[in-house]
């Protein structure tokens, strides 16, 4: 049995990876927020853009988490089509759950469909993730533990849903951005303390890339994509404020003569 290590560089993975779920949370909610305030084209691209920040912040958070992981006894590669593979099921289920909260007219409805969706895709997003390590020996489950993992991540999905149609002050999405980082990372760890390893000692190279050579690059993109969206939300005007610079702008009519 190998001894499994899920923070090879101490604390520094688990806060980084935390990091990245908060960022992504509280982007998604405010970009769900614009788009409940908005119709036509402009809602679409703020519910695009609310489910690219979600999908690719749980999908960073997880990696970021990864590269923490090791085995000892093996090395560790990850198959590179279901690691992208991974990222796609993290976006296109999200999406699925913003867009069924976006513009459905039963909410109640949505939250729930959306939330138990999208709770199941975050969980097929992270055994993905899992199914594209590559070491030598046999990886196993607990099947309890991968079960409250599921769960946590539908609750989590769930409140972040219904967080993107209650919550509107800024103070509130941070409290619930910090509040949904800490889920999505509990999602995540629980399904990482549900693995055992069977360590097979071989010298045969493994196949699939490094966590260095592919993972790495990838999430410091993803993570840059993150804060620069962070940037142009945050300088973006809401719908308010576009009403009132119009407003300004109209020349005052009856004036005195």
């Amino acid at each position: 049995m190998g001894h499994l290590d899920h923070a090879t560089f101490g604390w520094l993975t688990p806060v980084l990876s935390y990091v990245m779920a908060c960022i992504g949370a509280a982007l998604g909610l405010r970009c769900t927020v614009r788009a409940l305030g908005s119709t036509g084209r402009s809602r679409r691209n703020w519910l695009l853009t609310a489910a690219s920040a979600l999908g690719t912040g749980i999908w960073t958070m997880h990696f970021v988490a990864m590269l923490g992981f090791g085995v000892s006894g093996t090395d560790i590669r990850y198959d590179v089509p279901l690691t992208i593979l991974s990222l796609l099921v993290a976006v296109v289920v999200v999406s699925a759950g913003v867009f069924a909260v976006g513009y459905s007219r039963d909410r109640n409805r949505a939250l729930l469909v959306g939330g138990l969706t999208t709770g199941l895709g975050v969980a097929s997003m992270h055994y993905l993730g899992m199914a594209a390590v590559r070491l030598h020996g046999a990886v196993h489950y607990d099947p309890m533990l991968v079960g409250l993992s599921v769960l946590i991540a539908v609750v989590a999905a769930t409140a972040a849903l219904w967080a993107a149609l209650n919550i509107r002050s800024p103070v509130a999405v941070t409290v619930a951005s910090l509040v949904m980082g800490a889920a999505v990372s509990s999602m995540h760890y629980t399904g990482m303390f549900a693995v055992s390893v069977h360590v097979t000692p071989s010298g045969s190279p493994l196949p699939g890339a490094t966590a260095m050579q592919f993972i790495f690059p990838l999430a410091v993109g993803l993570g840059s994509y993150l804060f620069l969206t962070s940037a142009f939300v945050a300088l973006s005007p809401t719908a308010g404020e576009r009403e009132a610079s119009a407003s300004a702008q109209r020349p005052v009519t009856g004036a005195a003569r």
